[in-house]
């Protein structure tokens, strides 16, 4: 089946919405033909699409040009369902809850803390270690315990610890030569900070958090929205901020997740921030929460709102708890210094 055509020019901006209508209803063999908004010709040939809407066709840029002030405002119509729709599917993805984003501690396999507190990183394997494994006693194959504090070994892999700065720098650059991606995002801080000796250099950050990012490690999109935010390196540009504390919050990471509901939030968008906020909460971020409890306080937030954060919050707190951690959060207490 197909429909007829006129051959001279339609009469109105709305028969030329109704032919393309009446177009995208047809059987999927008679969606192959073709016609020129403008003059009506049809075939193959038709082929000149609009720059802008993407959605007519004209047989050749003479009848684009001609038809140019006939299809403007329906042509503006369509670019804004279009950015309507695509803002919606943006929302849609990005207020997902998110699966969380570190691993499992490789020797206890619970969940590792979303605090850096809670793990830390070994340059010597590339794995990161949970404070509760860190801390707890080593034993040997005869299962003797082993005084560890003179050696300083790694709890996963038994290679003693850097003793100077000079060799944690060379043991982060050698896991960055086989794309560690942590290693190349901590060598861009090590730059950005002028840690462990290291002269101080934003764009060397950066291209090494790119780099990191490109390999998968979310909270080198982190440090890349910073930098925009800040203007390290870069010109300072809030919306690319945004664009990549967005990156980095797609794949579960909760600092970025609660940048953007400080965003929200300074921009009067309380909805979102709290939508924000909440999954972030529920990623084991503590700054999100008391975030929710000042909008509650100010009469922003709900009571339900305030207590389910609070649900998720000791949900997130009971994955990660194990009586080692307990015990390496004590001993970290007891040995503060005021």
């Amino acid at each position: 089946m197909g429909i007829s055509t006129s051959k001279g020019a339609p009469k109105s901006n709305h028969d030329t919405l109704e032919v393309i209508g009446q177009l995208q209803n047809m059987s999927i063999a008679d969606k192959d033909v073709s016609v020129c908004a403008n003059c009506g010709k049809e075939g193959d040939n038709v082929n000149n699409i609009c720059n802008k809407c993407k959605q007519v066709k004209y047989c050749n840029a003479a009848c684009k040009k001609k038809h140019r002030h006939k299809h403007k405002k329906d042509c503006e119509e369509h670019i804004r369902l279009a950015d309507e729709r695509a803002a919606e599917l943006h929302d849609i993805e990005l207020f997902k809850q998110p699966p969380p984003a570190e691993d499992d501690c490789p020797i206890c396999f619970v969940r590792l803390p979303s605090l850096e507190t809670g793990s830390t990183y070994q340059t010597c394997c590339g794995k990161v270690i949970c404070c509760g494994c860190d801390y707890a006693p080593v034993y040997d194959n005869q299962g003797n315990k082993v005084d560890n504090d003179k050696q300083n070994e790694c709890p996963f892999c038994r290679i003693v610890a850097p003793k100077s700065e000079n060799e944690m720098v060379k043991r982060t650059m050698k896991r960055a030569e086989i794309n560690d991606p942590r290693a190349i995002h901590n060598l861009g801080n090590y730059y950005r900070n002028r840690s462990y000796g290291l002269t101080q250099d934003y764009r060397k950050a950066l291209e090494l958090w790119h780099r990191s990012a490109d390999l998968g490690f979310t909270e080198a999109y982190v440090s890349i929205g910073y930098a925009y935010n800040d203007g390290e390196g870069v010109k300072r540009d809030k919306k690319k901020a945004k664009h990549y504390y967005e990156l980095a919050a797609l794949k579960g990471n909760e600092v970025a997740r609660a940048n953007l509901g400080c965003v929200e939030r300074d921009a009067g968008n309380i909805d979102r921030a709290l939508k924000h906020y909440m999954i972030a909460v529920r990623s084991g971020n503590n700054d999100s929460l008391e975030a929710i409890q000042e909008l509650y306080s100010k009469g922003y937030a709900t009571k339900e709102d305030y207590a389910k954060a609070l649900r998720s919050y000791q949900e997130y707190l009971s994955e990660i708890k194990s009586s080692q951690r307990d015990r390496a959060a004590a001993f970290s207490e007891a040995n503060r210094y005021y």
